[in-house]
């Protein structure tokens, strides 16, 4: 029997997609629950299974091709089995014609500038100048939504100072008590969640004339990996301790440097977190990412010198910077959300 392999849709918003690599060749056997072919979304490259068994006839799509939901990619059937070319063609037909891939034809770009390896550009040390590097589909989507959060969404921004001195102190007898090595980011996932459920509006999306608030508590983490940005979420990080939250990032960071992420780990954040002092960022206003209420952005940890009852101590201090959605929540509603996070991070008993 003939089979159509199409692309199916994976996550809501997803309405087309990339083709990175089509994994299986002319002939191959295809078994239900095989691996046939990548595709990068609006959120992430992805591994398509078959829900269909059979022998591959024929390929309709190559990589670097964008098609709609629903779209042919594959013909499956029968191992003897012929497949009309009049069907080929009319699937053909209905696929956007490929006029240039926004992948490069070869496995190395010109000038041994950028390199591509499964669809996905990696900047080289010596891209020349007036070089012309090409989007993938994820840094167009990006640029879109990031496009829209500056057009349409009214933000103010709050900045405070964190001491996270005792943290500091205490996130090796927390790392060592947990079995695994603690980052900042997850005491700060942490903190979040806490504010979260003392200040809903936090996470509140606006829909017509309500603001609906979130079933659950999820907190997203801004992830750069090499030409692309994820944002990986935990899922109910009220609910989970300062390990749980630490083995969920480290799974989900873990699978965004494999570009292996799934759909479901990038959905239903309600706020994200973004944290740029690894890269000796002091202070940064991040973009609101649409249907989220605010992001948070981190930036390094510096050695300060503070008073403290007549004298000068040395202190180890973070810039938080929040930028939030006026439409949703006010100035003192906001900063009393994010003074909650700041007292919750220096009490460092709320994570043992």
């Amino acid at each position: 029997m003939i089979k159509e392999i199409k692309l199916p849709k994976l996550s809501q918003t997803m309405e087309d997609a990339a083709i990175v690599e089509v994994i299986v060749g002319i002939g191959d056997e295809v078994k239900e629950g095989d691996n046939i072919f990548e595709i990068e979304t609006d959120k992430a490259c992805v591994e398509v299974r078959s829900e269909q068994a059979g022998f591959v006839k024929h390929i309709l799509v190559e990589p670097g091709q964008v098609i709609a939901v629903g779209s042919a990619v594959m013909i499956l059937a029968g191992k003897d089995e012929q497949v009309p070319q009049k069907l080929i063609e009319q699937l053909k037909a209905k696929l956007p014609r490929l006029q240039q891939s926004i992948f490069p034809d070869t496995g190395k770009a010109n000038n041994n500038s950028i390199t591509f390896e499964s669809g996905r550009f990696i900047a080289g040390q010596h891209i020349k100048p007036g070089a012309k590097v090409p989007l993938n589909n994820l840094q167009k989507i990006t640029a879109q939504k990031m496009l829209r959060s500056k057009c349409e969404i009214p933000c103010f921004y709050l900045n405070i100072r964190v001491d996270v001195t005792e943290l500091t102190e205490a996130k090796e007898k927390l790392s060592e008590k947990a079995g695994l090595k603690l980052s900042y980011n997850d005491f700060f996932i942490k903190a979040v969640a806490a504010g979260l459920e003392h200040f809903p509006l936090m996470a509140g999306k606006l829909a017509g004339e309500f603001i609906q608030l979130p079933q659950t508590i999820n907190v997203g983490l801004a992830t750069s990996v090499s030409d692309c940005l994820y944002v990986p979420v935990i899922k109910e990080a009220d609910k989970k301790s300062i390990a749980e939250i630490a083995q969920d990032r480290a799974r989900l960071v873990e699978k965004a440097q494999r570009h292996k992420l799934a759909p479901e780990d990038l959905e239903d954040a309600g706020i994200t977190i973004s944290n740029l002092g690894p890269f000796g960022v002091d202070r940064f206003i991040p973009i609101v990412i649409p249907g989220q209420c605010c992001i948070i952005g981190l930036g390094r940890i510096t050695d300060e010198a503070v008073a403290d009852n007549d004298k000068i101590t040395v202190r180890k201090m973070i810039n938080v910077t929040i930028s939030v959605d006026h439409r949703i929540a006010n100035g003192s509603y906001a900063s009393e959300f994010i003074d909650f996070v700041r007292k919750f991070l220096q009490d460092t008993s709320n994570f043992r």
